[in-house]
C-alpha cells in the first residue's frame, strides 16, 4: 500500500495534521490552529507579528527553548495561517478577490502593523484592498462572498462596508462610464461598451446595458450582505424601481414557489462564465422576512403581483405575524392593480374551505383605511399597465364581486363570509350590482 505523499506549498509541507518548514532548521514554535499545527520559527513570526510577539515576550520567563501558542478562532482557519506565516518567511504570497477578506483580517488578528516591519501584512492587504478590489465588479462581489467565515471582524474594520460602497457607486452608475477592464456577461467590456478579447477592442457591441445587469451577480450574495447592500443602495440614491428589480430577482432565486404565481416575469437567466461563484445558502423564511423590510413603498402591477406571491409564500413558510400583516398592508395600498387570479389565495390551514377569505377581506380593509398616497414606479422602466379608465375603488370593486363569484362555487363557504366581503366595500363603490348578483346565484346554485 503505497503511502500519500506530504502536500508541499512554497516552502512548507503538510503530513498528517501538521506543517513543516523545509528550511531544515528545528522548530522552537507551535502554533495551533484550528487542530492543525504549525511547527515554526520565533524570529520570522516576532519580527511581523505582534500578538505572537507579545506572547512570547511574556513567556520569556519560562526559559523553555519550544513554545506552544494555540490561537483561538483565527480568522479564515488554518489555511488563510499558512498565508501569513509565508509572508513572515519572506516567501511571495498572492492576494486575490477570494482571500483578501480573510488575510486582512488575520493581518489584523495577529498586528501586523509598520510597528513590526514595514510594508506588513495589514498595509499591504489595505493597497490591495483600494487599488485592485474596490475598483472591480467582479472582485468586489467575489471578496464579499467569501467574507461570511470572518463577517463580523471584517464589518468592525470597514471592510464590509468599503465593498458594499463600492458595488453600489457601480451599479448606481452607466456601466459605460466604468474604467476597463471589467467583467460583463462574461466578456471584457471597453468604457465606450465594445467587446474587448484579450484587451483588444474587437468593435463589436454588447447587446444591451440594461439597468438591471447587475441583478444576477449580487444575487450570489448571503441574505444579510444583500440586505445591507440595498440598503447601501438605497443611500445613494438608487432608483427605486431598480431596487425592486433586484429584490424581485434576488426572491424568485431562492424561493422557488414564487414563480407559480408570477406569470412568466421571472428573472432573466444569464450566465457569466467570469464568475466562479456558488448560490447563497438561504433559510426561506429569514428571507423572505428580511426581503419585506426592504421593499419600497411604492406601486405598479407587476409588483403588486410579486407581492401577492410573496405572501401566498409566507403563509406556507410561517412567517411573523408583523411580516405577514406588513405584506398585505401593502398589497392593501396597491389592490386596484390586484388580479383575480393572484387574490385567489389558497387556505393552507385547516380550515374546510378552499380559499382565504379573511386575508383578503383584511388586505380590503387596508386599501380602504390607507391615507397615505402610495406613488408610481417610473412607467418608463418598471410594469405599471395600469387603467386610466376608473377610479381606484370602481377597479377594487369590480376585482372583489369577481372574486365573491369565484369563491361561492366553493360548497363550504359559510354565508357570513360572502356577506362580509360583499359588504366590505361601500355602496358608492358599486354603480352597479350585477356583480354581486352573479356571485350570489352563483352560490345558491351550489
Amino acid at each position: 500500500m503505497a503511502l500519500a505523499k506530504p502536500k508541499r506549498a512554497s516552502g512548507f509541507y503538510l503530513k498528517d495534521n501538521n506543517w513543516y518548514c523545509t528550511t531544515g532548521l528545528p522548530s522552537d514554535l507551535t502554533v495551533e490552529v484550528d487542530g492543525l499545527f504549525f511547527h515554526l520559527h520565533k524570529f520570522p513570526l516576532m519580527s511581523r507579528c505582534g500578538k505572537i510577539a507579545n506572547i512570547l515576550d511574556k513567556s520569556q520567563d519560562t526559559h523553555e527553548e519550544s513554545f506552544k501558542i494555540k490561537l483561538p478562532e483565527f480568522p479564515g482557519g488554518p489555511d488563510t495561517f499558512l498565508v501569513v506565516v509565508k509572508f513572515c518567511y519572506g516567501v511571495r504570497v498572492e492576494l486575490s478577490s477570494k482571500n483578501i477578506v480573510a488575510v486582512y483580517c488575520a493581518a489584523d488578528y495577529l498586528k501586523m502593523t509598520e510597528e513590526f516591519g514595514e510594508d506588513n501584512l495589514l498595509a499591504k492587504s489595505d493597497t490591495f484592498l483600494h487599488k485592485n478590489i474596490l475598483r472591480n465588479w467582479k472582485d468586489c462581489i467575489l471578496s464579499l462572498q467569501c467574507s461570511d467565515p470572518v463577517i463580523r471582524r471584517a464589518e468592525k474594520l470597514k471592510v464590509v462596508s468599503k465593498c458594499l460602497n463600492a458595488i453600489a457607486m457601480m451599479a448606481c452608475t452607466d456601466p459605460s462610464l466604468f474604467g476597463w477592464p471589467m467583467m460583463m456577461y462574461g466578456s471584457l467590456q471597453s468604457p465606450g461598451g465594445s467587446i474587448l478579447w484579450n484587451g483588444i477592442n474587437t468593435g463589436a457591441r454588447i447587446r444591451s446595458a440594461e439597468s438591471d445587469w447587475w441583478f444576477e451577480d449580487i444575487s450570489y450574495l448571503s441574505v444579510p450582505l444583500f440586505e445591507k447592500l440595498v440598503r447601501t443602495m438605497k443611500e445613494r440614491g438608487m432608483r427605486p424601481e431598480n431596487l425592486a428589480g433586484a429584490i424581485m430577482y434576488y426572491s424568485r432565486k431562492y424561493l422557488p414557489g414564487l414563480g407559480r404565481w408570477q406569470g412568466g416575469q421571472g428573472g432573466k437567466s444569464r450566465t457569466f462564465t467570469s464568475f466562479s461563484m456558488t448560490s447563497a445558502a438561504v433559510d426561506q423564511k429569514v428571507l423572505l422576512e428580511s426581503i419585506e423590510k426592504l421593499l419600497p413603498e411604492k406601486k405598479g402591477k407587476t409588483f403588486c403581483r410579486f407581492l401577492l406571491g410573496l405572501l401566498r409564500v409566507s403563509m406556507i413558510l410561517g412567517v411573523s405575524n408583523k411580516c405577514q400583516e406588513s405584506l398585505e398592508r401593502r398589497i392593501g395600498m396597491q389592490l386596484d392593480l390586484a388580479t383575480l387570479d393572484t387574490l385567489l389565495i389558497p387556505t393552507y390551514s385547516d380550515s374546510d374551505t378552499l380559499y382565504n377569505t379573511d386575508c383578503v377581506e383584511r388586505i380590503v380593509e387596508h386599501f380602504l383605511s390607507s391615507g397615505k398616497n402610495v406613488t408610481l414606479f417610473s412607467p418608463s422602466s418598471f410594469d405599471l399597465e395600469t387603467s386610466p379608465s376608473s377610479g381606484p375603488l370602481r377597479r377594487v370593486s369590480r376585482l372583489i364581486d369577481n372574486y365573491i363569484a369565484e369563491i361561492a362555487s366553493d360548497v363550504n363557504l359559510k354565508p357570513e363570509k360572502l356577506r362580509n366581503l360583499a359588504e366590505a366595500l361601500p355602496d358608492s363603490s358599486r354603480s352597479l350590482h350585477d356583480g354581486l348578483y352573479r356571485a350570489v346565484d352563483i352560490y345558491f346554485k351550489v
